[in-house]
C-alpha cells in the first residue's frame, strides 16, 4: 500500500541533525489511528495444521496487542506509541493461505490486501513499515530515530518469535537501503532453512543462554524508573556481549556506564570474555542532561550505549544503525531479564556527542540508544 508524505522523511539527514539539536518539542498532536486503515474485511487467523508455521502464535509473541489500550505488546515502543505497521506476505507452508496481508495487532486479525508474486518463498515474510504520526504527535521533530529504533525492535520481536516456536531459521534485513519497506523479516516454515543470510544482515544471533521461550517473550516489559543497582560484571558483560553479536558488520560501538566504586564506561574486550574500563568517570548525569532530561538515569545502576552513525553518516546509513541499534538492544534486553535485571530503552538523544565528550573528534560518534539496567527483580517491574 502507498504510504501517506508524512511517513517519508524528505530529508533523513536533516531530520536526525534537528532531533539532536536542544530544539524542544511543540504541544501534543492527534495521533490519529493506532492502527492503520488496511481495506477489506479482518479475518481470524487460522489455527495451524502439521508442519505449518503458526502465524497466530508468531504474531502474538512478536507484534499483538495484549491489553485493550494498545500499549502492552512484547516489543517496547517510545511513549508506547506503536508507529510499526506489518504488511505479511504469506507463502506455502503456512496457516494462511498464500498472499499479502495487513495485520492489525490491536485484534489480532489479518486484512487480505493481494495475491502473492509468483517467487513467494515459503513462509512468512513480515514488511515493516512506519505511520510517522504516531510517534510525531507527541515528540514531534525527534520522531524519525525514534520511529526507526521501533522499527528495529519489532524486527527482533519477529525474529526471537520465531526462535521460539522453532520454526525455519529466520532472517532479517535491515540494511536501510529502502524506506518502504524499513525492515523485512522472513520466517520459513518449521524444517525449512533459509539460505545464508547477506552479509549485510544480522545472521542468527541470540541472547545469552539460547533462543527464547515464548513465556519470555510474552513477559517483556520495560521497567518504570527508578532502576537502582549496579549489575554484576557478569551480568554486563553478558548484556554488552549480545548487543555487539546482534550488531552484524560492527556498524556501531558498544560500551556501558557504571556508577560507583569506580565509575567511568567499560566494554567488552577484544577475548569477548571480561570487562576492560575504557574511560574514568561518572558519565550518569551527562546520560540523563542528554537523554532528553531524564533524570532518573543519573542514578541508574548501569546504561548500554550504542554510538556511532556520525553527523555526515548518509540516509541508508542513518536507517541501517538505527535499525541494527533497536535489533541489538532488544536482544540485550532479553539477556538483561535473564541475569535478573530491570531494563528499560532509551532512544530520544539530544547533543548526545559521547566521542567529542571523551575528547575524540566531533561529529564522529552519537549517541543512537540505549538500555538502562538495574538490579529491581524483574518480578517488581511495574509494566509500560
Amino acid at each position: 500500500m502507498e504510504r501517506s508524505r508524512e511517513d517519508r522523511p524528505s530529508d533523513l539527514v536533516a531530520a536526525l541533525a534537528r532531533a539532536r539539536s536542544p530544539e524542544r518539542p511543540g504541544p501534543d498532536t492527534p495521533a490519529g489511528t493506532p492502527v492503520r486503515a488496511w481495506p477489506e474485511r479482518p479475518l481470524p487467523i487460522p489455527r495451524a495444521g502439521p508442519a505449518e508455521l503458526d502465524l497466530a502464535a508468531l504474531l502474538r509473541l512478536s507484534l499483538a496487542a495484549s491489553d485493550a489500550s494498545g500499549r502492552l505488546r512484547p516489543a517496547p515502543s517510545a511513549g508506547a506509541l506503536h508507529p510499526v505497521d506489518a504488511e505479511l506476505v504469506v507463502g506455502a507452508g503456512c496457516s494462511l493461505p498464500p498472499g499479502r496481508y495487513g495485520y492489525d495487532p490491536l485484534r489480532h486479525r489479518v486484512h487480505h490486501v493481494g495475491l502473492p508474486s509468483d517467487d513467494t518463498p515459503p513462509g512468512m515474510t513480515a514488511e515493516l513499515s512506519v505511520t510517522a504520526r504516531r510517534s510525531m504527535s507527541h515528540y514531534g521533530h525527534r520522531a524519525w530515530p525514534l520511529l526507526l529504533l521501533d522499527t528495529g525492535h519489532a524486527a527482533a520481536a519477529l525474529f526471537l518469535a520465531a526462535r521460539a516456536l522453532g520454526a525455519g531459521t529466520p532472517e532479517a534485513r535491515l540494511d536501510g537501503r529502502t524506506e518502504n519497506p524499513l525492515a523485512v523479516v522472513r520466517v520459513p516454515p518449521p524444517e525449512v532453512q533459509s539460505p545464508t543470510p547477506p552479509a549485510d544482515g544480522p545472521g542468527i544471533p541470540e541472547p545469552s543462554g539460547g533462543p527464547p521461550t515464548p513465556a519470555e517473550l510474552l513477559a517483556r516489559r520495560s521497567t518504570t524508573p527508578p532502576l537502582p543497582g549496579a549489575p554484576s560484571r557478569e551480568a554486563l558483560r553478558a548484556v554488552l556481549a549480545t548487543a555487539e553479536g546482534a550488531d552484524a558488520g560492527h556498524l556501531l560501538r558498544w560500551c556501558a556506564a557504571v556508577g560507583p566504586p569506580r565509575p567511568g564506561l567499560v566494554q567488552l574486550a577484544p577475548d569477548g570474555t571480561t570487562l576492560r574500563r575504557y574511560a574514568a568517570g561518572e558519565a550518569r548525569p551527562t546520560l540523563a542532561a542528554w537523554a532528553a532530561g531524564q533524570a532518573w538515569i543519573a542514578d541508574a545502576g548501569a546504561v548500554l550505549l550504542a554510538y556511532g552513525c556520525p553527523a555526515d553518516a548518509d540516509t541508508a546509513h542513518i536507517r541501517r544503525a538505527h535499525l541494527r541499534a533497536g535489533f541489538a538492544v532488544h536482544l540485550a534486553h532479553v539477556t538483561a531479564r535473564r541475569h535478573g535485571l530491570a531494563a528499560r530503552p532509551v532512544g530520544s538523544w539530544q547533543q548526545a556527542d559521547l566521542g567529542a565528550a571523551l575528547g575524540a573528534a566531533p561529529d564522529r560518534d552519537w549517541v543512537v540508544h540505549a538500555l538502562a539496567l538495574g538490579t529491581r527483580h524483574a518480578d517488581e517491574e511495574n509494566p509500560t
